[in-house]
């Protein structure tokens, strides 16, 4: 009979984790690289409490001819050792919009995976943090982006102020990033046990121009003001992205469509930049009437 001879394990191939950023705007945007590691995994993980892709997930399916199962936040936060235990015996792709490592959820991750003996590999790709430079704002004159939560009547939190402010004291663009709610749990569900989640919710710049005016009106210290000059974003990557100027009181009516959004708040400008600026300057019919802009507060959406 026939001897089977297998290599030793000092040279047989450990099973991978992949951790695979899937860039910002639909199937296609997965480098080769990316595309080559999902097609030799056995299990497809797509990552959604962070950000959304803006395809449903079908047509990943049919581009990298895997079933791909979404991990929302209840998964990321409670269910991932089930995917890492499997990452020790196959591979695992773990799929995220953007760029994996622009969200400290997905360090967390590596740590873990890496303190249960799991071997781990990044494919790169783009995200919001350097897409924002396709409004003309140069990248090397940003500061800390700094992350806009949804205000409550009860709850207004207000820490990106003083970011906003060191940034300010050295002239620099401030990148705010707006809040996401997908699958959060309804309160009442919670009381009585249950698990029923509320609709999803994404903030808008309007929302986020209200939001900040709010706050300068009750810290007073003239961080930025109703005329500090701002550029919306939306759905950067996608065939649709829209990218509009004009000054924080104008933002609080603008109209940037469907999610994502993100903003910057303008910082000293170089005069390459004053002319992009102008170039996206918004008109009258970008604006909603004011009894059409929605409420700032999460309770109202």
């Amino acid at each position: 009979h026939t001897t089977t001879l297998l290599a030793p394990p000092s040279l047989r191939r450990r099973a991978m984790l992949y951790i695979v950023g899937l860039g910002l705007g639909d199937e296609k945007d997965i480098t080769v690289n990316g595309l080559d590691a999902v097609k030799r995994c056995a299990r497809v993980y797509l990552e959604a409490y962070t950000s959304i892709l803006g395809v449903p997930k079908e047509r990943l399916e049919a581009l990298y001819g895997r079933e791909v199962a979404v991990a929302d936040r209840e998964f990321v936060e409670q269910g991932i050792d089930g995917m890492l235990n499997e990452a020790l015996e196959m591979d695992v792709a773990f799929l995220v919009v953007g760029d994996a490592f622009a969200a400290t959820t997905h360090s967390d991750l590596v740590l873990r995976a890496k303190a249960l003996g799991c071997k781990v590999k990044h494919i790169y790709n783009a995200s919001i943090m350097n897409a924002i430079a396709g409004c003309g704002l140069q990248l090397y004159r940003f500061g800390q982006a700094v992350s806009i939560v949804f205000f409550t009547q009860t709850w207004r939190p207000d820490s990106f102020y003083d970011r906003i402010k060191e940034n300010a004291s050295l002239k620099l663009h401030t990148l705010l990033l707006m809040d996401i709610r997908v699958k959060e749990p309804s309160v009442e569900a919670l009381c009585r046990g249950r698990k029923e989640y509320e609709p999803p919710r994404f903030m808008t710049c309007a929302t986020c121009a209200r939001q900040m005016l709010e706050v300068e009106e009750a810290r007073g210290e003239g961080v930025y003001g109703p005329e500090s000059m701002c550029v919306a974003v939306a759905r950067m990557g996608q065939e649709d992205e829209l990218i509009k100027s004009c000054t924080l009181k104008e933002m609080c009516n603008i109209d940037m469509g469907g999610p994502l959004h993100s903003m910057v708040l303008v910082g000293e400008t170089h005069p390459l930049e004053d002319d992009m600026l102008a170039m996206h300057r918004a008109v009258e019919a970008d604006f909603l009437p004011e009894d059409q802009v929605p409420s700032q507060y999460l309770e109202d959406l």
